[in-house]
């Protein structure tokens, strides 16, 4: 494989990628174990965010795309997940694949808007798109309002799996979480992933090199709002639930601590970092109103101590006893 950002040759069998792949089966085999020691709807929300968190750091950390939007991705599959799932009638599987296609639809309109500004008026552009869903979503009658779509059936996955039981669920969130990350994974350790990484260290250079820069953007920003669908569908059926939380700006804000405080740019990071949120509000949710205080006074310690997120530090040492 080319690196375009320097020429070299990479081998994919590098020991940083034998690394990554002992990281990825230590993963796996502590969350399938994960439910029997653990709370199971606490282990499903975490995953649903760190998916999340995958899809947006593919954006960010690889392609250098900063949104502050991406909630308008999660949210919107959320309410449409729901709605299928609940008016339509239609089973698990399917309503989760409409939720993750009108994402994917969103973010192709979105992005062809957004790509056509760099830096802070991106970031605006998307915030403000999504902050247009946001108010669409209050105002429609088929969200809900301010009540949100309630009482989502879970149903029957292709009419056999049971999804009332919470740990028959869980293996199936787990198996849909896997399901994204590997795709990122294969996506950024592919040639398309190395344009990325070029288009984001050095853009003018891509260009010179005959790569048609704005097309590449494009289909990293469609992804990982395809990727945020998907995670948002599969919280919709998890809580039974579509609330305006999930499609409001405070979610957007929370991805990216998320992504900050596991690794900005990591394969892993974005995993851990959504683990440690959603604990912390766990954990915390009984301080009341100092929990928000309590939070920004944890990710500011974390923030001077692990400059390159929990997962970038525990790389740098790792990389040092090589």
């Amino acid at each position: 494989m080319v690196d375009v950002t320097n020429g070299r040759l990479v081998d994919p069998a590098t020991p940083v990628a034998r690394h990554q792949q002992v990281a990825f089966a230590v993963m796996v085999v502590c969350l399938i174990g994960a439910p029997f020691v653990a709370y199971p709807i606490f282990l499903m929300k975490a995953l649903c965010f760190a998916l999340f968190a995958c899809a947006f750091n593919l954006l960010v950390g690889y392609a250098g795309l900063l949104s502050f939007g991406h909630a308008m991705f999660m949210g919107s599959a959320s309410y449409i997940c729901a709605h299928a799932a609940k008016i339509w009638g239609l089973p698990p599987e399917l309503a989760i694949l409409a939720g993750t296609v009108v994402a994917a639809a969103l973010g192709l309109v979105t992005g062809a808007l957004a790509i056509r500004r760099q830096g802070i008026y991106f970031a605006m552009i998307t915030l403000a798109l999504a902050q247009m869903i946001y108010f669409f979503c209050l105002q429609a009658k088929f969200t809900g309002g301010e009540d949100g779509i309630q009482k989502v059936p879970r149903g029957h996955l292709f009419g056999i799996i049971d999804l009332g039981n919470d740990l028959t669920l869980y293996f199936v969130v787990l198996i849909v979480f896997l399901f994204g990350f590997l795709a990122i994974y294969r996506t950024i350790h592919s040639p398309f992933g190395q344009v990325l990484k070029a288009i984001r260290e050095n853009e003018p250079r891509a260009i010179s090199l005959g790569y048609k820069t704005d097309h590449y953007k494009l289909i990293a920003f469609v992804l990982s709002a395809t990727l945020a669908g998907l995670a948002g569908s599969t919280k919709a059926i998890v809580f039974q639930l579509a609330s305006l939380t999930d499609v409001n700006w405070p979610m957007s804000g929370e991805v990216v601590l998320m992504t900050l405080l596991g690794g900005l740019g990591t394969v892993f990071g974005p995993v851990a970092g959504a683990f440690i949120v959603v604990a912390l509000e766990s954990y915390l949710a009984q301080l009341g109103a100092w929990v928000t205080i309590v939070q920004g006074l944890i990710f500011a310690l974390c923030v001077l101590t692990f400059r390159r997120g929990v997962i970038g530090e525990l790389g740098r040492l790792l990389k040092r006893t090589l």
